[in-house]
């Protein structure tokens, strides 16, 4: 009989190496801000630390849920499907916008300013693209 951690682990990605796991952690945080972003306005405002708290709608909020949890949906396809060229492809893209996003806000927009808040999505997003690029060859076979 299988122990309840042998039955958790059957359900992680079976391809090689830790970015697919990655991914599927990604994904899974994600659906957790969706949830934030539709549930409370407290995180987000401290995102967007750059800018009037009255200024963050519920309207804004909601739209960034669901903009993160088509993202989830994509880097959980791609957790479990990491040698598809288009998902990988869509996946990478997905982390491409989020550092451009976040890039901008800080950098151009100022409506971001450097915090922990807005620290975590910049990192994330730049050493998944970074190891997604470098990782492109072994992953994904022409």
């Amino acid at each position: 009989m299988a122990t309840q951690s042998q039955i958790l682990l059957d359900y992680l990605p079976k391809s090689e190496g830790l970015l697919p796991k990655w991914q599927l952690i990604v994904a899974t945080m994600a659906v957790f801000n969706t949830i934030q972003n539709f549930t409370t306005l407290k995180l987000t405002r401290r995102l967007y630390a750059g800018v009037p708290s009255a200024s963050i709608t519920t309207l804004q909020a909601r739209t960034f849920a669901v903009w993160t949890l088509t993202s989830a949906v994509i880097r959980g396809y791609a957790a479990y499907n990491i040698n598809n060229k288009t998902i990988y492809d869509m996946a990478l893209l997905t982390y491409l916008i989020a550092f451009g996003h976040f890039t901008s806000e800080i950098c151009f927009f100022r409506t971001a300013k450097i915090n922990l808040p807005v620290l975590s999505p910049v990192i994330v997003s730049t050493a998944s693209l970074i190891w997604m690029l470098r990782q492109y060859d072994f992953y994904v076979t022409p």
